[in-house]
C-alpha cells in the first residue's frame, strides 16, 4: 500500500452516449438479460442510469485503487465491459502498473479498445476475453476490481472465483468489490427496491423499461446479501474486509490480502 498521499484528478467518461432503449420493446422481457452487441452498444448510458452514484461509485474506486497499486505489477479490472473504469484509472496511476481488461462479452471489450486508442492512452494494457467461472486470468496484481460482475456468475462458482483471485493476487494487494445486494429484512428489501426504480424512473426509463428489464434480469442477476459477501472473502483468505460504498441495495467492499 502506498504511503503517499495523492490526489487523483479524475477524468470521468462523459462522451456523448447512445441513449439505451433495449428494454422498450416488449418481447425483451422474455429473454434472459445478455451482455452482446446490442447491450455494448448503449452499455455507458445504461449503466450511467441504471446504476445509483454510479460516477461516485467510479471515483471511490479510483482513489482505492490508487491507494494500493504498485510499480510493476498488474491491475484487474474483471468485468470491464466497455472500459470506462480502466479510462477513469489510466488517467490517475502510474505509468507502469499495467492494465488487464476482462470480459467474457468480445463486443464489450471491442467497445474498451476503441475508447482507449481514442484517448490516446499509452500505458501498457491488455484486454482478455474470459469466462471467470472456468479461467484463471490473475497474476501478481496488486489491484483487482470486480464492479457488478460477481452478480452475474452462478452462485455455485462464486466461492471459487473468489478463491482463483485471491491465489492470483500480491501480499497486501486490494480487491475492490461493488455489488447490487438484498438484505434479510423484508420490509427493508421492498422500500431498498421500490427507491431504486424510482431512481430509474427520474433518470428516465418507463414502467414498462423498468418491469421489462426486471424480468429479464430474474434468472441471471442474483444478489447475496453483504454478510454472504464477506463471508465468501474471508473464506478465501482476506484477512481485512471493510465496507466503503452503500446505496439502498447496492454495497462496496474492499478486501486485503
Amino acid at each position: 500500500m502506498s504511503d503517499t498521499p495523492k490526489t487523483p484528478s479524475l477524468q470521468l467518461a462523459s462522451d456523448a452516449l447512445p441513449q439505451d432503449r433495449v428494454f422498450v420493446d416488449p418481447s425483451s422481457a422474455g429473454v434472459d438479460f445478455q451482455f452482446d452487441g446490442k447491450t455494448a452498444a448503449v452499455f455507458d448510458d445504461m449503466v450511467g442510469r441504471s446504476v445509483p452514484m454510479y460516477h461516485e461509485i467510479q471515483r471511490l474506486t479510483v482513489e482505492l485503487a490508487n491507494d494500493f497499486a504498485v510499480p510493476r505489477t498488474r491491475l484487474y479490472d474483471l468485468g470491464c465491459s466497455t472500459g470506462t473504469t480502466l479510462l477513469n484509472l489510466d488517467a490517475v496511476l502510474p505509468p507502469d502498473v499495467s492494465f488487464v481488461g476482462v470480459d467474457n462479452a468480445p463486443e464489450m471489450l471491442a467497445k474498451a479498445r476503441t475508447k482507449f486508442t481514442a484517448r490516446g492512452a499509452q500505458r501498457d494494457i491488455d484486454f482478455v476475453t474470459a469466462d471467470l467461472q472456468q479461467d484463471r486470468v490473475v497474476e501478481d496484481a496488486s489491484v483487482v476490481i470486480i464492479l457488478l460482475t460477481l452478480q452475474f456468475i452462478r452462485p455455485l462458482n462464486r466461492a471459487n472465483v473468489i478463491r482463483r483471485i485471491y491465489e492470483g493476487m500480491r501480499e497486501q494487494a486490494a480487491l475492490i468489490l461493488v455489488e447490487k445486494i438484498i438484505v434479510d429484512n423484508g420490509t427493508f428489501n421492498r422500500l431498498f427496491i421500490r427507491h431504486y426504480y424510482d431512481m430509474k424512473r427520474r433518470n428516465g426509463y418507463s414502467e414498462s423499461e423498468i418491469a421489462n428489464k426486471r424480468e429479464a434480469l430474474e434468472n441471471v442477476l442474483i444478489p447475496y446479501r453483504p454478510e454472504e459477501n464477506v463471508a465468501l472473502l474471508r473464506e478465501a483468505g482476506f484477512n481485512q474486509v471493510e465496507e466503503f460504498f452503500r446505496w439502498y441495495n447496492f454495497n462496496g467492499m474492499i478486501a486485503v490480502k
